[in-house]
Protein backbone atom coordinates (compact mmCIF):
# COMPACT_ATOMS: atom_id res chain seq x y z
CA UNK A 1 0.00 0.00 0.00
CA UNK A 2 1.51 3.35 -0.92
CA UNK A 3 1.96 5.98 1.93
CA UNK A 4 0.52 9.06 1.72
CA UNK A 5 3.58 12.35 0.58
CA UNK A 6 2.98 15.01 2.60
CA UNK A 7 4.10 18.16 0.55
CA UNK A 8 4.52 21.84 2.46
CA UNK A 9 3.24 24.62 -0.20
CA UNK A 10 3.38 27.92 1.54
CA UNK A 11 2.79 27.39 4.97
CA UNK A 12 0.46 24.35 4.95
CA UNK A 13 0.91 20.36 4.40
CA UNK A 14 -0.94 18.99 1.52
CA UNK A 15 -1.15 15.47 0.20
CA UNK A 16 0.45 14.68 -2.84
CA UNK A 17 -2.62 14.50 -4.57
CA UNK A 18 -3.97 17.94 -3.33
CA UNK A 19 -0.55 19.72 -3.59
CA UNK A 20 -0.73 22.44 -6.63
CA UNK A 21 0.18 25.72 -7.47
CA UNK A 22 -1.32 28.04 -9.59
CA UNK A 23 -1.25 28.19 -13.53
CA UNK A 24 0.18 31.68 -13.30
CA UNK A 25 3.08 31.08 -11.11
CA UNK A 26 6.28 32.03 -12.88
CA UNK A 27 8.33 29.42 -11.54
CA UNK A 28 5.93 27.14 -13.92
CA UNK A 29 5.62 29.36 -16.66
CA UNK A 30 9.12 30.46 -16.88
CA UNK A 31 11.33 28.41 -14.47
CA UNK A 32 11.66 31.83 -12.31
CA UNK A 33 12.64 30.37 -9.11
CA UNK A 34 15.38 28.37 -7.61
CA UNK A 35 16.00 24.88 -5.56
CA UNK A 36 18.07 22.18 -3.90
CA UNK A 37 18.34 18.62 -3.57
CA UNK A 38 19.14 17.25 -0.56
CA UNK A 39 19.95 14.20 0.68
CA UNK A 40 18.86 12.41 4.85
CA UNK A 41 20.82 9.75 6.17
CA UNK A 42 19.12 7.89 8.96
CA UNK A 43 17.81 10.94 10.82
CA UNK A 44 20.34 13.49 9.68
CA UNK A 45 19.97 16.11 6.81
CA UNK A 46 23.21 15.84 5.25
CA UNK A 47 24.67 19.54 5.16
CA UNK A 48 21.55 21.44 5.58
CA UNK A 49 22.81 24.93 6.27
CA UNK A 50 25.10 24.79 3.30
CA UNK A 51 22.19 23.87 1.25
CA UNK A 52 20.36 26.46 2.75
CA UNK A 53 22.98 28.88 2.28
CA UNK A 54 23.23 28.20 -1.27
CA UNK A 55 19.65 28.36 -2.00
CA UNK A 56 19.55 31.71 -0.43
CA UNK A 57 22.34 32.69 -2.72
CA UNK A 58 20.86 31.53 -6.17
CA UNK A 59 17.78 33.26 -4.93
CA UNK A 60 19.56 36.75 -3.92
CA UNK A 61 21.53 36.09 -7.52
CA UNK A 62 18.18 36.72 -9.64
CA UNK A 63 16.71 39.34 -7.15
CA UNK A 64 14.59 37.00 -5.45
CA UNK A 65 13.91 37.40 -2.01
CA UNK A 66 12.51 34.22 0.37
CA UNK A 67 9.23 35.14 2.45
CA UNK A 68 11.05 33.13 5.27
CA UNK A 69 13.97 32.87 6.65
CA UNK A 70 16.95 30.38 6.86
CA UNK A 71 15.97 28.75 9.99
CA UNK A 72 12.27 28.54 9.18
CA UNK A 73 13.14 27.51 5.75
CA UNK A 74 15.67 24.49 8.12
CA UNK A 75 12.91 23.99 10.07
CA UNK A 76 10.06 23.12 7.71
CA UNK A 77 12.58 20.51 6.00
CA UNK A 78 12.73 18.47 9.10
CA UNK A 79 9.15 18.67 9.98
CA UNK A 80 8.34 17.42 6.42
CA UNK A 81 10.45 14.92 6.82
CA UNK A 82 9.00 14.04 10.00
CA UNK A 83 5.43 14.05 8.48
CA UNK A 84 6.63 11.66 5.69
CA UNK A 85 8.21 9.38 8.26
CA UNK A 86 11.38 9.66 6.21
CA UNK A 87 15.10 8.92 8.15
CA UNK A 88 16.29 8.63 4.74
CA UNK A 89 15.53 10.22 1.48
CA UNK A 90 15.80 13.35 -0.55
CA UNK A 91 14.39 16.96 -0.32
CA UNK A 92 13.22 19.34 -2.96
CA UNK A 93 13.48 22.78 -1.45
CA UNK A 94 11.71 25.07 -4.07
CA UNK A 95 11.23 28.79 -3.89
CA UNK A 96 9.41 30.64 -6.69
CA UNK A 97 8.40 33.95 -7.73
CA UNK A 98 5.43 33.23 -6.70
CA UNK A 99 1.79 33.96 -8.96
CA UNK A 100 1.66 36.74 -11.49
CA UNK A 101 0.35 37.10 -14.99
CA UNK A 102 1.45 36.01 -18.69
CA UNK A 103 3.97 38.49 -18.43
CA UNK A 104 8.10 38.43 -17.96
CA UNK A 105 7.72 40.95 -15.42
CA UNK A 106 9.01 39.96 -12.07
CA UNK A 107 6.99 42.90 -10.10
CA UNK A 108 4.15 41.19 -11.29
CA UNK A 109 4.25 38.51 -8.48
CA UNK A 110 3.84 40.10 -5.53
CA UNK A 111 4.77 36.93 -3.16
CA UNK A 112 7.37 33.89 -4.01
CA UNK A 113 6.34 30.71 -2.76
CA UNK A 114 8.06 28.02 -1.11
CA UNK A 115 7.56 24.03 -1.13
CA UNK A 116 9.22 21.23 0.20
CA UNK A 117 8.87 17.91 -1.59
CA UNK A 118 9.99 14.86 0.52
CA UNK A 119 10.30 11.56 -1.05
CA UNK A 120 12.57 8.26 -1.69
CA UNK A 121 15.47 8.56 -4.29
CA UNK A 122 16.61 6.46 -7.00
CA UNK A 123 20.18 6.24 -6.68
CA UNK A 124 22.72 4.56 -9.66
CA UNK A 125 23.04 1.35 -9.35
CA UNK A 126 25.03 -0.77 -6.94
CA UNK A 127 27.10 -2.11 -10.38
CA UNK A 128 28.13 1.39 -11.01
CA UNK A 129 30.08 1.51 -8.13
CA UNK A 130 31.48 -1.47 -8.50
CA UNK A 131 32.39 -1.43 -11.78
CA UNK A 132 32.51 2.04 -12.60
CA UNK A 133 29.89 3.75 -15.23
CA UNK A 134 30.43 5.41 -18.92
CA UNK A 135 30.18 8.66 -20.15
CA UNK A 136 30.38 10.50 -22.97
CA UNK A 137 31.03 14.26 -23.83
CA UNK A 138 27.94 15.70 -24.89
CA UNK A 139 27.47 18.37 -27.92
CA UNK A 140 25.14 20.65 -25.58
CA UNK A 141 27.15 23.41 -24.35
CA UNK A 142 27.20 24.91 -20.65
CA UNK A 143 24.96 27.92 -20.37
CA UNK A 144 27.34 31.08 -20.93
CA UNK A 145 28.07 32.92 -16.99
CA UNK A 146 27.07 36.11 -18.80
CA UNK A 147 23.34 34.41 -20.02
CA UNK A 148 22.69 32.58 -16.50
CA UNK A 149 25.34 32.35 -14.07
CA UNK A 150 26.24 28.57 -13.49
CA UNK A 151 26.22 29.40 -10.08
CA UNK A 152 22.72 29.71 -9.76
CA UNK A 153 20.26 26.63 -9.06
CA UNK A 154 17.33 27.44 -10.71
CA UNK A 155 14.41 25.96 -12.03
CA UNK A 156 15.38 26.22 -15.79
CA UNK A 157 16.99 23.49 -15.99
CA UNK A 158 16.67 22.69 -19.55
CA UNK A 159 20.57 23.21 -20.78
CA UNK A 160 20.72 20.48 -18.86
CA UNK A 161 17.71 18.21 -19.92
CA UNK A 162 19.03 18.77 -23.56
CA UNK A 163 22.08 17.04 -22.68
CA UNK A 164 20.36 14.54 -20.80
CA UNK A 165 18.75 13.52 -24.26
CA UNK A 166 21.74 13.32 -25.35
CA UNK A 167 22.81 11.05 -23.14
CA UNK A 168 20.11 8.98 -23.59
CA UNK A 169 20.93 8.45 -27.27
CA UNK A 170 24.12 7.55 -26.47
CA UNK A 171 23.17 5.02 -24.09
CA UNK A 172 25.60 6.12 -21.77
CA UNK A 173 25.49 6.56 -17.89
CA UNK A 174 26.03 10.25 -17.56
CA UNK A 175 27.65 13.49 -20.23
CA UNK A 176 29.83 15.59 -19.72
CA UNK A 177 29.14 19.31 -20.89
CA UNK A 178 31.68 21.82 -22.08
CA UNK A 179 31.28 25.24 -21.71
CA UNK A 180 32.07 27.70 -24.77
CA UNK A 181 35.76 27.68 -24.91
CA UNK A 182 35.99 24.12 -25.17
CA UNK A 183 36.38 23.37 -21.75
CA UNK A 184 35.09 21.05 -19.10
CA UNK A 185 32.47 22.48 -17.03
CA UNK A 186 30.47 19.61 -15.47
CA UNK A 187 28.10 16.59 -16.13
CA UNK A 188 24.43 16.99 -16.73
CA UNK A 189 23.63 16.34 -13.21
CA UNK A 190 27.02 16.05 -11.36
CA UNK A 191 30.72 17.46 -10.76
CA UNK A 192 33.82 15.40 -12.42
CA UNK A 193 36.81 15.00 -11.11
CA UNK A 194 39.81 13.29 -12.72
CA UNK A 195 43.26 11.95 -10.94
CA UNK A 196 46.34 12.17 -12.42
CA UNK A 197 49.96 11.24 -11.05
CA UNK A 198 47.83 11.19 -7.68
CA UNK A 199 46.61 14.57 -8.26
CA UNK A 200 42.86 15.16 -7.86
CA UNK A 201 41.64 17.56 -10.26
CA UNK A 202 38.04 19.26 -10.99
CA UNK A 203 37.01 22.30 -13.50
CA UNK A 204 36.99 25.64 -11.52
CA UNK A 205 33.88 26.90 -11.02
CA UNK A 206 34.23 30.08 -13.23
CA UNK A 207 34.48 27.19 -16.22
CA UNK A 208 30.52 26.65 -15.52
CA UNK A 209 30.86 23.98 -12.82
CA UNK A 210 28.25 24.56 -10.06
CA UNK A 211 29.59 24.58 -6.75
CA UNK A 212 28.37 21.31 -5.77
CA UNK A 213 27.80 20.25 -2.08
CA UNK A 214 29.37 17.13 -2.60
CA UNK A 215 31.54 18.20 -4.65
CA UNK A 216 32.84 20.49 -2.16
CA UNK A 217 33.56 17.80 0.69
CA UNK A 218 35.04 15.55 -1.22
CA UNK A 219 37.61 18.30 -1.83
CA UNK A 220 38.04 19.14 1.58
CA UNK A 221 38.10 15.52 2.69
CA UNK A 222 40.64 14.62 0.12
CA UNK A 223 42.71 17.55 1.62
CA UNK A 224 42.61 16.15 5.00
CA UNK A 225 43.44 12.88 3.76
CA UNK A 226 47.18 14.83 2.33
CA UNK A 227 45.50 14.67 -1.41
CA UNK A 228 46.15 17.56 -3.61
CA UNK A 229 43.66 19.13 -5.52
CA UNK A 230 43.26 21.01 -8.46
CA UNK A 231 40.90 23.41 -9.10
CA UNK A 232 41.16 23.91 -12.79
CA UNK A 233 41.06 24.30 -16.10
CA UNK A 234 40.63 20.57 -17.98
CA UNK A 235 39.60 19.48 -21.68
CA UNK A 236 38.39 16.53 -23.29
CA UNK A 237 42.54 15.39 -23.69
CA UNK A 238 42.50 15.40 -19.66
CA UNK A 239 39.73 13.02 -19.30
CA UNK A 240 40.81 10.53 -22.17
CA UNK A 241 44.08 10.29 -20.56
CA UNK A 242 42.88 10.37 -16.89
CA UNK A 243 44.38 7.61 -13.97
CA UNK A 244 41.21 7.81 -12.57
CA UNK A 245 37.69 9.34 -12.90
CA UNK A 246 34.75 10.33 -10.90
CA UNK A 247 31.46 12.30 -10.28
CA UNK A 248 30.22 13.67 -7.49
CA UNK A 249 26.29 14.78 -6.74
CA UNK A 250 23.53 14.79 -4.69
CA UNK A 251 22.10 11.74 -5.52
CA UNK A 252 25.07 10.16 -7.25
CA UNK A 253 27.19 10.42 -3.77
CA UNK A 254 31.02 9.69 -5.38
CA UNK A 255 30.88 7.40 -8.16
CA UNK A 256 33.67 5.76 -10.13
CA UNK A 257 33.76 6.41 -14.26
CA UNK A 258 35.61 3.50 -16.26
CA UNK A 259 34.99 4.73 -19.25
CA UNK A 260 34.76 7.29 -21.83
CA UNK A 261 33.56 7.14 -25.68
CA UNK A 262 34.79 3.63 -25.62
CA UNK A 263 38.35 4.52 -23.70
CA UNK A 264 39.17 2.54 -21.11
CA UNK A 265 40.22 5.04 -18.25
CA UNK A 266 43.03 4.26 -16.24
CA UNK A 267 42.63 0.48 -15.47
CA UNK A 268 39.30 0.02 -16.71
CA UNK A 269 38.38 -0.46 -12.62
CA UNK A 270 37.73 1.74 -9.86
CA UNK A 271 40.75 3.40 -8.60
CA UNK A 272 42.37 3.43 -5.61
CA UNK A 273 41.94 7.47 -4.79
CA UNK A 274 38.27 6.86 -6.18
CA UNK A 275 37.52 4.40 -3.65
CA UNK A 276 38.95 5.85 -0.29
CA UNK A 277 37.32 8.99 -1.39
CA UNK A 278 34.18 7.22 -1.42
CA UNK A 279 34.76 5.29 1.54
CA UNK A 280 35.42 8.74 3.41
CA UNK A 281 32.43 10.16 2.21
CA UNK A 282 29.91 8.00 2.89
CA UNK A 283 31.63 8.26 7.06
CA UNK A 284 30.31 11.43 7.22
CA UNK A 285 26.83 11.27 5.59
CA UNK A 286 24.97 10.53 8.88
CA UNK A 287 27.23 12.91 11.13
CA UNK A 288 27.82 16.41 8.87
CA UNK A 289 24.13 18.15 8.85
CA UNK A 290 21.02 18.44 11.32
CA UNK A 291 19.60 15.57 13.49
CA UNK A 292 15.94 15.19 14.00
Amino acid sequence: MNETRWIYIDGKFLPKEEAKISVYDHGFLYGDGVFEGIRAYEGNVFCLDEHIDRLFLSARAIALEPPISKKEFSDIIVETLKRNGLKSGYIRPIVTRGKGDLGLDPRKCPKPSVLVIADTLAIYPEEFYKNGLEIAIVATRRNLPTALPPQVKSLNYLNNILARIEVNRMNVGEGVMLNSEGFIAEATADNIFIVRKNVIETPATYHGALPGITRNCVIELARKDGKEVLETALTPYDLYTADECFLTGTAAEVVPVTKIEDRIIGSGKPGLITCRLRELFKSITSTRGRKY
